[in-house]
């Protein structure tokens, strides 16, 4: 009895290890046809209708705010400071006095210049007057010369008197000229003790105080006193990478983005594109390649810093708003910016993530080894191919068409995109239907000629279905 309970158990287990192989055989079978394109798999797929779109590329990239014009100020001469009537954020004129540096030392530099210029004068009409008594001298012995009184070496070394007299003349002319172009030397430089401000603005930075020493730019880099700026003409700083660089140009409009402000959005014009890159880990895996783009901030801000005068560049009133309204900018804050580099008004379009690549030659190899395998001859157009190397990729872009319950892989040229479409140039046309998801199944799985069904959910953000 036990025996015969024995060999029930048996038959059991081997039951279930043939409907286990059985369960696992078919799903082998069934990757195999999905893999061979042999059109048994039906894949659940979320489509739209191909249709026209305006298209406007943007380029997105982060940066500090600066004013678009501000001068650093440093000392021409070295010295104390002994008046500094500015402070940080004081509205100052063109021409008004930033700061003075202690003129002593270079005063009495002015004062020995100006007496060496006196002394060389002095020196000059005493070369004068030996000049004039060696010519009546060099005269006196011509016509004594003439006359036979005196020998001709007489003459000769009055002639060279007279020379050498002018020679000293000459030299003591040159000396008035140096001094005196020593005396205005020392008198630029006391000039310089005194700082004015270069244009209309405001102190932006003041490094300084009072008393202070500071170090002149003659010889050294000189210390930066302080900056004068136009705060109501700023500007946003941002590294854009050089794949996006090359589609953006001067003149472009944007919109800008600062954090201080985060419920507002500012209107904003490239205005400057660097020549040269900024590149940081160079020479490593992470190196990475940037171009310095300005993008001036079109709506009036910093009214309270506003200032007038011909060098006015940008005018507020170019985008009149209420004065209470105007933002407050300040220099290192963080914003961002969306540059619209190029805008296509009716462009056919698809979404971003129906347009995927495929390898052409590994499709081809995979088709005539699935030829070889059914036992079919190879078509002309087949034996053709097999002379070409298909270990080499072809990598094209391609979408996915539904097409009578069917997806028909076609390959197509991309233009311009935007966060959610991108232009087709050729390949699709108008009210044809593009697969749009799942994502893993356009990206890797899908085949062309593979049986597809519409699935109601939305693929578009990464849900899977089949």
């Amino acid at each position: 009895m036990a025996k015969k309970k024995k060999n029930a158990t048996k038959r059991i287990y081997i039951l279930l290890g043939i409907l286990v192989a059985v369960v696992i055989l078919a799903g082998i079978g069934a990757q195999m046809a999905g893999l061979l394109g042999d059109g048994t798999r039906t894949t659940n797929v979320a489509f739209e209708v191909v249709g026209i779109h305006t298209i406007t590329q943007v380029v997105t990239a982060s940066g500090k705010i600066q004013p678009e014009i501000e001068v650093k100020i440093s000392p021409d001469v070295s010295g104390e400071i002994i008046s500094l009537p500015i402070a940080e954020g004081d509205a100052v004129a063109r021409g008004q006095l930033l700061a003075r540096i202690k003129p002593d030392f270079y005063q009495a530099q002015v004062e020995q210049a100006d007496a060496s210029v006196l002394q060389s004068k002095a020196t000059l009409a005493q070369r004068r007057a030996d000049l004039r008594n060696a010519e009546y001298e060099e005269k006196r012995q011509k016509k004594l010369f003439d006359t036979g009184a005196i020998a001709e070496s007489v003459y000769l070394t009055s002639l060279t008197r007279r020379e050498v007299a002018e020679a000293s003349h000459e030299a003591a002319e040159y000396a008035v000229k140096i001094s005196e172009a020593r005396l205005s030397e020392a008198e630029e430089t006391l000039s310089k003790t005194a700082l004015y401000a270069p244009m209309n603005g405001t102190i932006s930075m003041l490094n300084v105080e009072l008393g202070e020493r500071v170090v002149g730019t003659t010889q050294f880099e000189g210390t930066e006193m302080m900056r004068v700026a136009k705060l109501d003409r700023m500007e946003l700083e941002v590294d854009v990478n050089e794949n996006d660089v090359v589609n953006i140009s001067v003149g472009d409009s944007a919109t800008v983005e600062v954090d201080a402000y985060p419920e507002r959005t500012f209107r904003g014009i490239v205005t400057e594109i660097a020549n040269s890159a900024r590149v940081t880990g160079q020479g490593s895996s992470e190196q990475v390649t940037n171009f310095p783009v300005k993008i001036r901030i079109l709506d009036a801000h910093n009214i309270t810093h506003a200032t007038s005068g011909a060098d006015d560049i940008v005018m507020n009133t170019e985008v009149p708003v209420e004065r209470s309204l105007a933002p407050n900018f300040r220099p290192g804050m963080s914003g961002t910016v969306d540059v619209f580099t190029k805008t296509i008004a009716a462009a056919i379009a698809v979404p971003i993530q129906s347009v995927t690549v495929r390898d052409f030659n590994k499709i081809k190899k995979e088709e005539e080894a699935k030829r070889r395998k059914s036992g079919k001859r190879e078509t002309p157009d087949v034996m053709v191919s097999s002379s070409l190397n298909l270990d080499e990729e072809d990598i094209r872009r391609v979408v996915f068409l539904m097409v009578d319950g069917k997806a028909k892989m076609v390959e197509v040229e991309t233009g311009i995109t935007n966060d959610t479409h991108i232009v087709i140039l050729s390949g699709v046309s108008e009210g044809e239907h593009v697969i749009t998801g799942p994502y893993r199944a356009i990206s890797r799985t899908l085949r062309d000629k593979d049986l597809v069904e519409e699935k109601k959910d939305d693929f578009r953000y990464g849900k899977s279905g089949s």
